[in-house]
This record gives C-alpha cells, structure tokens and sequence, in this order.
C-alpha cells in the first residue's frame, strides 16, 4: 500500500463540565471525526488521506479544532456544515478553506488573544 498523502487529526478530547477550557469534543461521541472519515471515503480518498483522531491539539478557544498535514494547515471553529468543504476545496483540490484557518498568532502560542480571554473568564 502507497504512503498516505495527507493525514487530518480531529481532536476528540473531552473535557469535565466546568473546566478552564472549552471542549472540542463534548458530548463524547466523535461525531466530527465520523463526519470527515466518511466525507473523506465518499470523495474516493480513503488510500491517500487517513482521518485520525487526536488527543488535546491545545487549541481548545478555537474547538473543534482539525489539522492536516503535512500541509500544517490549523482549522478552528469546524463543525458539520464545513466538512464537505475541507473536504473538496483542501484534500481534493489543495485550497485550505481560508475562513476556517486559525490565526499563526494563535497557533501554540500563549499571546493568542482568544486564550487569554478564555483562561481569564
């Protein structure tokens, strides 16, 4: 079998009700990971791109959070409505869908202005 491609790592970490930080994936279920496996197997990718499931990508102001790489592409803020999107403008026409882009500002970084915000509240 070829070497994948492109992986995309979907965080799927759960935090307690009430934490500092928001949840990317609160109700447990994995429903973004599901979304993007099967959009990715219906746009006939599945040997060239694996969607995996990652644990705390530490974005958690900017959940539910999606990367791909090797592209180092950061998504934030991705829901339902933007899979079929990521899915054809990025992994199959190579065009990451700029308004769900996050900030380099924001990226691993401690001056991102929406961690402040969030970790002070």
């Amino acid at each position: 079998m070829a070497k994948y491609e492109r992986h995309v790592f979907v965080c799927t970490n759960q935090r307690e009700p009430g934490s500092a930080r928001p949840s990317c994936n609160a109700d447990g279920k994995s429903e973004l990971h599901k979304q993007l496996s099967q959009a990715v197997a219906a746009a006939g990718l599945k040997g060239t791109v694996r969607v995996n499931k990652a644990g705390c990508l530490d974005q958690c102001e900017h959940g539910p959070n999606v990367v791909v790489y090797p592209d180092a592409v950061w998504y934030g803020h991705v829901g339902a409505a933007d899979v079929a999107e990521i899915v054809q403008s990025h992994l199959v026409e190579g065009k990451p869908v700029e308004r769900l882009v996050m900030a380099d500002s924001c990226i691993h970084t401690a001056t991102c202005e929406h961690r402040s915000a969030q970790v002070e509240k």
